[in-house]
C-alpha cells in the first residue's frame, strides 16, 4: 500500500516523504557495501574507489530493498547508485524467453545507449544479459535479444510500448524497476507508457525513480507507485554548482554569426545548441567550411549517425557538436568545459538541462547565451527563474574580451569536406538563420530596415511606371 498523505511537494524539488522505516546509513566506500565480490573487482579495475554522494547515500537503501526517490543531476553518478543494486539484487537469477526481471526506463536513445555502456561491465562480472531496446534501431534484434532471454532490460518508452504490443516483451517477472530522468519522459509526453509499464511489472517489486524535479506528472508516478521510499536530495542542480560559470553575452545581430563561428573554433570542444534541425544543419555546414571540425545531432539524424557523432565528439575526431535539445539530457562527454546557447532556451529547465552537460563529476566548466539587445530582458527573467545570477557582457567578433570568456579564435577557413570556403562573416553581414528570434529578425540582409526596402520597391515600382509612359 502506498501513503500519499505522507508525500509533501515543493515546487520543483523533490518530494519529502515521511518514511515509516528509517533509512540506512550512507556508506564511506563501496567495500563497506554488501555487493558482489565480481563487482568490488570491476570497480577497483575500472579505478573507482570512491562513492559520489548520490551513491554513498542511496546504495544501502537500494541494496536492501527499498524504494528509492532520488534527487541528483546527470553527472552525479546516478547510474552506478541505481545500476549496482539492480545488478546485485538480481545476479543469479535466469531470465526465460521474453521476460526480463529487470528494467531501467529512461527518455531518449543516448541516455540509454550511456545506461547501458556504463553498467556492461559490472553485468558481464556477474554474468548477466543486457538488452538496449530505443527506437531508431532494429526492432527485430531486438525482440531477437528479448526473445534469446535478457535479465536487464534498458529501454524507452515507445519501443517498450511496441515490443508489449507485438507480444515480444512480458514484464510480469520484472522485480525491479528504475526510472531514470523521469521528468523528462512525463515532458516529452511519455505518462501514458510509463503509468502503464509500472501497472505491468511484478506488483511487490522495487521502485527506484531518479529526476532532477518533482511537479505534476511526476509527483503522481511518486505518490502512486513508489512504497514507502526512502529519499535522497544530495548533489545541487545546475543552477547552484559552484564551479559553473553563467555568462551572458550581448551581441549585435549581424555580427552573432561571426562571433558563433569563432566559439565553435576555440581550442578544446564545445557543444552548441540551437532550437531546430534546419538550424543546426545550415550552421553545421557552414563550420566545416570555415574549417572547423563540427558535426550536428538531432532527431533527424538516423540512431546509427547519432552514435557515431557523439564517438567521435567524445574521442576529438569533432571539436564542435551543433545539437538540438536532443542533446540536453543524457549527454555525458568528459573534460567538456563550454555549453554555448546560440538559440536562448525558452524554459528554465531546459536552460538547466543544457548548463548540466559541463562542470560535471565536480569539473569547471560554462555556460554562454548569445542574446541580441532586444533579447537580453526576456533571457535574464528566463534564466532567474533558473536560479541564476549570470555575468552580462557585451561582445562583438574579434575582440580579446571575447576570447578571455570562450576561447574563441578566428577559425582557418580551409573547408574539411571540399568545395569553396565560407566567406569570413563580418559585422556587416546579416545575422545567421535560424540563430535566435527577435524582433531584429524582421531586418534584412545588409542591415537594411523593413521601411528602407519598402521605400525601395515602391521607388523602382514608380520607376518603371515612366518608362512605360515613354515607350
Amino acid at each position: 500500500m502506498n501513503h500519499p498523505d505522507r508525500l509533501g511537494t515543493s515546487h520543483g524539488n523533490l518530494a519529502r516523504p515521511v518514511p515509516l522505516t528509517p533509512a540506512v546509513s550512507p556508506a564511506a566506500s563501496f567495500a563497506d557495501l554488501e555487493l558482489p565480490a565480481e563487482v568490488l573487482r570491476t570497480l577497483t579495475g575500472l579505478g573507482v574507489h570512491k562513492p559520489f554522494p548520490i551513491q554513498a547515500a542511496t546504495l544501502p537503501s537500494a541494496l536492501a530493498g527499498r524504494d528509492v526517490l532520488g534527487r541528483g543531476r546527470t553527472g552525479s553518478g546516478k547510474t552506478l547508485a541505481f545500476g549496482l543494486p539492480l545488478l546485485a539484487r538480481t545476479a543469479g537469477r535466469r531470465a526465460e524467453a521474453k521476460q526480463p526481471l529487470a528494467l531501467i526506463l529512461v527518455p531518449t536513445r543516448e541516455l540509454a545507449q550511456q545506461v547501458s555502456e556504463a553498467l556492461a561491465p559490472y553485468a558481464d562480472a556477474l554474468r548477466l544479459r543486457m538488452a538496449t531496446v530505443v527506437g531508431g534501431m532494429s526492432i527485430g534484434r531486438q525482440a531477437a535479444a528479448l526473445r534469446d532471454g535478457a535479465e536487464v532490460v534498458v529501454a524507452t518508452p515507445g519501443r517498450l510500448h511496441d515490443l508489449i504490443e507485438r507480444k515480444a516483451c512480458r514484464l510480469e517477472r520484472v522485480r525491479i524497476t528504475v526510472l531514470d530522468e523521469a521528468d523528462q519522459m512525463c515532458d516529452m509526453g511519455f505518462l501514458p507508457q510509463v503509468t502503464a509499464v509500472l501497472d505491468q511489472v511484478h506488483r511487490d517489486g522495487q521502485r527506484m525513480l531518479f529526476s532532477a524535479t518533482l511537479d505534476h506528472d511526476v509527483d503522481h508516478l511518486v505518490r502512486r507507485y513508489l512504497h514507502d521510499p526512502v529519499v535522497h536530495s544530495v548533489d545541487p542542480s545546475a543552477g547552484a554548482v559552484t564551479t559553473l560559470d553563467h555568462h551572458v553575452l550581448v551581441v549585435h545581430g549581424p555580427d552573432r554569426y561571426a562571433v558563433t563561428t569563432e566559439i565553435a573554433a576555440r581550442d578544446g570542444r564545445v557543444l552548441l545548441f540551437l532550437d531546430t534541425k534546419h538550424a543546426v544543419d545550415q550552421l553545421t555546414r557552414h563550420l566545416r567550411a570555415s574549417g572547423v571540425p563540427a558535426a550536428a545531432l538531432h532527431s533527424g539524424k538516423s540512431q546509427p549517425q547519432r552514435t557515431r557523432t557523439l564517438a567521435q565528439f567524445k574521442n576529438g575526431q569533432i571539436t564542435a557538436l551543433v545539437a538540438t535539445n536532443v542533446a540536453a539530457r543524457g549527454l555525458h562527454v568528459d573534460d567538456l568545459d563550454l555549453v554555448v546557447n546560440v538559440d536562448p532556451p525558452t524554459d528554465p529547465k531546459d536552460y538547466l538541462h543544457r548548463a548540466g552537460r559541463t562542470a560535471r563529476a565536480g569539473e569547471s566548466g560554462s555556460v554562454v547565451t548569445l542574446v541580441l539587445s532586444g533579447q537580453r530582458r526576456e533571457t535574464s527573467r528566463l534564466i532567474a527563474a533558473a536560479g541564476i545570477e549570470p555575468t552580462v557582457t557585451k561582445v562583438r567578433s574579434g575582440e580579446a574580451e571575447l576570447s578571455r570568456i570562450t576561447g574563441a579564435k578566428t577559425p582557418s577557413g580551409t573547408p574539411l569536406d571540399g568545395g569553396p570556403s565560407a566567406p569570413r562573416a563580418k559585422n556587416t553581414n546579416s545575422p545567421f538563420r535560424g540563430l535566435g528570434t527577435s524582433k531584429d529578425a524582421s531586418r534584412g540582409a545588409g542591415g537594411k530596415s523593413r521601411k528602407a526596402n519598402e521605400a525601395r520597391k515602391l521607388a523602382e515600382a514608380r520607376k518603371a511606371a515612366r518608362v512605360r509612359r515613354g515607350n
